[in-house]
C-alpha cells in the first residue's frame, strides 16, 4: 500500500479505532539532532531530585557516558567541543551542537506510561530544562562499552 494512500490510512484507522491522517514531515518531531548523549550522573541526579528510580530509558539517549568526575549536568560544558570515542586519528567523533531541552516524555514511566511530572520539574529547577546534549557525527566508527571517551574543546578559546 502506498504510505500516503487512503487505503493505508483507512487500515491504520480501523486498527486504531478512529480516523487517522497520514502525514510526511520534513524533520522529525521528537529529537532535534542525530545523536543524543547524556551522563549517568545527570540521570541519577534528576532521579534523586524527582524522588524516582533512575531509568535511562526516560531520556531516550543514543549514548550514555560514565564520567571520571561525577558532576551532574557536566554535558553543558561540552557545547562547541568534540567527543572522541577511543584514541587515534580514526576515532569516531561527535561535535556537540546544542543542549538537549527536555519535553514531557521524560515524565512517563517506560514500563507503565504512568506520568511523574516531578521528573521534568526537577530538570527545569536544576538545569533550566536541559539534560544532556545533542551532537552531529563528524567521524564515523564503531563504539564499544567501556571505550575511553576524550573531550576536545574544538575551536573555542
Amino acid at each position: 500500500m502506498p504510505v500516503f494512500g487512503e487505503e493505508l490510512a483507512a487500515e491504520v484507522g480501523r486498527r486504531y479505532g478512529a480516523p487517522v491522517e497520514m502525514m510526511q514531515l520534513r524533520q522529525g518531531i521528537f529529537d532535534d539532532a542525530s545523536i543524543s548523549v547524556i551522563a549517568s550522573d545527570t540521570i541519577c541526579e534528576i532521579a534523586r531530585l524527582a524522588g524516582q528510580t533512575a531509568d535511562v530509558r526516560r531520556f531516550r539517549p543514543n549514548i550514555v557516558v560514565r564520567l571520571l568526575r561525577a558532576v551532574p549536568f557536566q554535558e553543558d560544558e561540552w557545547l562547541g567541543g568534540v567527543l572522541l570515542f577511543g584514541e587515534g586519528d580514526d576515532a569516531p567523533a561527535i561535535t556537540v551542537t546544542m543542549h538537549d531541552v527536555r519535553c514531557s516524555v521524560v515524565n512517563l514511566d517506560p514500563d507503565s506510561a504512568t506520568p511523574a511530572p516531578e521528573v521534568l520539574k526537577a530538570i527545569v529547577r536544576a538545569n533550566q530544562n536541559n539534560a544532556g546534549i545533542y551532537g552531529a557525527v563528524t567521524r564515523i566508527g564503531r563504539l564499544a562499552v567501556g571505550q575511553p571517551i576524550l573531550f576536545s574543546c574544538g575551536n573555542r578559546e
